[in-house]
């Protein structure tokens, strides 16, 4: 027996220099454990230490052991050096070598600098077949095939990182991961020690398989675990390839139907089987394995040259019967799960996160203008933002982006144009539709959207046969029954509009299935009442019920006669809004519309017969223009300040969005003529930018002149310039708490300054600054009837101050302005004064919260002493003390016209206040002065309890 344990090497002293002696005590334990002789030979011929003929002397020997005892005798008898050389070689190739490592430990060899000199060539087996692993692995991942099926892209320009969470069996969070190689850390996030399996699951579209994808491209990159020397990677629909009575082995399975070691498989096969640890094996997509395969029921083989059927082979790969310490990951749907027995770690894909959204946004738009274009679309509605958080939808709604908007002019830019919320959901489906399409290298998906939706007709009915019927009743889970009743085939479930789901209740072993997204739900149940020529008009508008007021929905509206929209006067008290919480509806009326517009009959005309096309698109119209009618009868209105102002619910912003989608310039004409206020209130009506367009979209064909409050809403600077149509007609306009900022500011000043109209600006609490604060100006110099200006809680300090002060000074109209919340300082309170000085007009000042100390309140008291116009003062919050109240107490013996002075928050103590006080002995005209929050006790201000004008607490 040449097998000789490690311990008859210990007797080897560390300091013993004797190379030769060394490999004559170890001659037994080295030809038993040297499996790979070409190595040794190449490492010896490259460096001259073997002859050619030494290396056919070696080649001659029958056997694996004999070879090893020719090359033993060899380099002993060519001396210490190349004994030495032949050790290194050893020690560097450790992989090669891997059961030699602990007897390299106990020698503590260490080669010399002449030794480390010389070049060592991996001309191992396992070496070369994980080159070869690299290879085709980082040429299979280089390039990423668009979800349209039309281009490819390179993964590294594209790909962008997404929210990697780890949870729990119950799907708990556990925490986020921070990079993809913490998801095959040891110990970061395991549930179950013994398990093999790591479980990813997520959304359709949501980057599983993009995720896996990186993993092999950082593989093949070396930027993966070091000792990962084999990296094996499935798609799980290729097991469903193979016929029921087809066997064969483990070996078979990973050479011959992925790759094939171009030397000696049996040594790399032997190796894995040694080292399992050194593999990393992904299987995508479980749920695509069109088989009825239980993971627990499924027999075992341990025995990895027995053959077997390829789905046996991958359920005992996944418990770790076979290769038991290889990495293996797994992916599927949300919905599909595994035997916790199997589990390791678990872990949820959910997406884009904001800052994610933004990378890839940089990846697909380089132009910087451009970037910020795109976002701002996204943040003008909320709806594509959600949808953007799936990677998948992400890209069709940039590719939306791009062809919708270089269709307008010809550039890849994105200049102003209309992308409906219809538009993009089209192209969902289209890119959907067309994933069924061949995707090798020599076929491309060359289809029109007309060729397409014409083909996949049938999918399409379907699955919006499905959707309407749920959205009838409600329902946004279907059981397998249902889906079956609907006539939609198992190919139709692969695409990827509906998602399983673990059925509630029924201890997860019925499937059921969802609509990837309530939107999508929406819009095939729209195209289900367009397509099905027996859809009638009654069910055709029955989503539109909840638009009208309890007890006057459909009885008018079905009819295709209406009365002629006229001004409808004023009417009762508002009425609850029905349509709270029933977003699902708006879609599918809003889906309705854009799919029945004009510019949509062009596709439908292959799709629906023209008869029932032109008889529901009547319906439609008529009903759209009778049910605004209705709405804004039933709104609460009054007059006030000589406007007939009236409320508006969000279901009317829910109706400007839907005449938006038909893009009926006639449907536009009769809703304007349905709105017959003069002020128009939409305050708190959760109104985003987008809905700026639909907005402007109705009232650019208002006639009269009109005044617009969109108070605290999520409008932006894309919603200003959306509103850009109506300015020429806005008298008012109210967009205080709409994060707008200097650029937005800066729409308004161009816009509003060519019209001059303007009697009323509310800009507070958004993001404004001194830039902003100059086109603020140039308007109230321009609009010469402007009479209230709000501003306060934005950011302008004294520069902007003095620019607005200016201004103030120089109108003659300007009675209010609002300044709370900025940090004008004093610097801007001393140009205010001189705007104070004779102002003729401005009756309502504040500049609380404004960092205004003595110097500026003393500049401001002296300036009211020469007004006779200003009734209100507020200086709340500001750094106002004693010497300020003595100047006020010197105003207030002159200034008679002021009634109410606002001093709350500062630094006045008793002294000041007295000082008030005693100036009101001469002054008749004030109504309060509020001091409290000041630095008096209680017991001070009893003092100043019969003076009822001084406001203490």
């Amino acid at each position: 027996m040449e097998m000789q344990g490690h311990s008859e090497m210990e007797i080897i002293p560390s300091e013993s220099h004797s190379h030769i002696k060394l490999l004559t005590i170890s001659r037994e334990l080295l030809v038993t454990h040297i499996r790979h002789t070409q190595c040794l030979v190449d490492n010896l011929l490259k460096n001259d230490y073997f002859s050619a003929e030494d290396g056919e002397i070696v080649g001659a020997c029958p056997t694996q052991p004999d070879k090893v005892r020719k090359i033993l005798d060899l380099v002993q008898s060519k001396g210490e050096e190349v004994s030495e050389f032949f050790l290194y070689v050893l020690q560097q190739l450790a992989d090669a070598y891997v059961d030699l490592r602990p007897w390299l430990l106990e020698i503590g060899f260490s080669p010399s600098k002449l030794i480390q000199s010389k070049a060592v060539v991996n001309t191992d087996p396992v070496s070369r077949y994980t080159q070869k692993l690299r290879h085709q692995l980082g040429r299979d991942s280089k390039f990423i095939l668009s979800y349209g099926q039309k281009e490819e892209l390179l993964l590294e320009e594209m790909y962008t990182d997404t929210v990697v969470e780890l949870v729990g069996f119950g799907n708990e969070s556990l925490g986020m991961l921070d990079s993809l190689a913490c998801l095959l850390d040891l110990s970061t996030g395991v549930l179950n020690e013994q398990g093999e399996t790591i479980f990813v699951f997520g959304d359709a579209g949501v980057g599983k398989s993009m995720l896996l994808q990186r993993l092999q491209s950082l593989w093949a990159g070396g930027q993966l675990d070091a000792g990962l020397k084999f990296f094996f990677h499935f798609r799980c629909r290729m097991f469903s390839c193979f016929k029921e009575g087809d066997t064969l082995s483990l070996q078979d399975l990973l050479f011959k139907h992925y790759c094939y070691p171009e030397q000696d498989p049996e040594a790399v096969f032997a190796f894995l089987l040694r080292s399992p640890h050194t593999a990393l094996f992904t299987f995508d997509g479980l749920d695509e394995l069109h088989s009825d395969l239980d993971l627990s029921r499924v027999p075992d083989t341990s025995s990895p040259w027995e053959p077997a059927h390829p789905l046996v082979l991958l359920a005992n790969l996944l418990s770790g019967t076979l290769l038991k310490g290889a990495a293996k990951l797994l992916t599927a749907r949300t919905g599909v799960e595994i035997p916790r027995q199997l589990l390791r770690k678990k872990v949820l894909l959910r997406g884009f996160s904001p800052g994610h959204l933004q990378a890839y946004t940089r990846r697909m738009f380089p132009d910087r203008a451009t970037q910020g274009r795109v976002l701002d679309q996204l943040e003008a509605n909320p709806n594509l933002c959600s949808l953007c958080t799936v990677p998948l939808f992400c890209w069709i709604l940039f590719r939306c982006f791009q062809h919708f908007h270089s269709a307008c002019d010809g550039s890849p830019q994105l200049p102003d144009c209309t992308v409906t919320l219809t538009d993009v959901f089209l192209l969902v489906t289209e890119v959907h539709l067309n994933r069924t399409q061949p995707t090798s290298l020599l076929q491309r998906n060359t289809r029109s959207q007309t060729q397409t939706f014409r083909a996949g007709r049938g999918t399409l009915h379907s699955l919006g046969q499905v959707a309407h019927w749920g959205m009838d009743k409600n329902l946004f889970v279907f059981s397998q029954e249902e889906v079956q009743a609907s006539q939609i085939q198992e190919g139709d479930l692969q695409l990827g509009f509906l998602r399983a789901v673990p059925e509630l209740g029924l201890g997860g072993d019925q499937q059921s299935y969802e609509f990837f997204h309530v939107t999508l739900q929406a819009f095939f149940a729209a195209f289900f009442l367009v397509m099905d020529d027996k859809v009638s008009t009654r069910e055709l508008l029955g989503f539109f019920q909840e638009w009208a007021p309890p007890g006057e929905a459909m009885a008018t509206s079905c009819s295709p006669r209406f009365l002629p929209l006229q001004c409808l006067g004023d009417s009762g008290l508002a009425r609850a809004d029905p349509f709270k919480n029933k977003d699902h509806f708006q879609f599918t009326s809003l889906f309705l519309c854009g799919l029945l517009s004009k510019a949509k009959q062009k596709l439908l005309r292959h799709l629906v017969p023209a008869a029932a096309l032109r008889r529901k698109r009547r319906a439609l119209w008529a009903h759209l223009s009778a049910s605004l009618r209705a709405h804004m009868k039933s709104l609460p209105r009054v007059r006030s300040g000589g406007f007939n102002q009236v409320q508006a619910m969000p279901t009317f912003v829910w109706m400007l969005r839907c005449i938006y989608e038909t893009q009926s310039e006639k449907a536009g004409q009769l809703a304007a003529r349905g709105v017959c206020a003069d002020y128009l209130k939409l305050t708190y009506c959760n109104a985003y930018s987008a809905d700026c367009s639909a907005l402007s979209f109705v009232l650019h064909h208002f006639r009269k002149r009109l005044a617009l409050d969109l108070d605290n809403n999520h409008l932006n600077d894309y919603g200003v310039r959306e509103l850009q149509p109506c300015f020429s007609r806005l008298t008012v306009i109210r967009l205080s708490v709409n994060q707008i900022t200097d650029c937005g500011v800066k729409v308004l000043c161009e816009e509003l300054t060519k019209y001059k109209i303007l009697t009323f600006l509310g800009l507070y609490n958004n993001q404004i600054t001194d830039v902003g604060a100059r086109y603020i100006a140039r308007i109230l110099d321009a609009c010469k009837g402007l009479t209230h200006l709000k501003l306060g809680k934005n950011r302008i300090t004294s520069e902007g101050g003095k620019c607005l002060a200016l201004a103030v000074k120089n109108s003659r109209s300007i009675a209010d302005v609002g300044m709370w919340g900025n940090s004008i300082g004093d610097e801007g309170a001393k140009a205010f004064a001189e705007a104070l000085r004779d102002h003729p007009s401005l009756t309502n000042l504040s500049l609380a919260f404004n960092g205004i100390s003595s110097e500026g309140g003393k500049s401001l008291a002296r300036a009211l002493q020469q007004n006779a116009s200003l009734r209100i003062f507020w200086l709340t919050k500001n750094e106002l003390d004693d010497d300020v109240a003595e100047s006020m107490a010197e105003m207030l013996e002159v200034n008679q016209t002021l009634k109410h002075l606002w001093l709350i928050q500062n630094q006045i103590t008793a002294k000041g206040i007295a000082q008030l006080a005693g100036a009101l002995q001469k002054n008749t005209g004030i109504t309060e002065i509020c001091v409290n929050g000041n630095l008096i006790k209680p017991e001070e201000a009893k003092v100043f309890e019969d003076e009822k004008r001084i406001v203490c607490f």
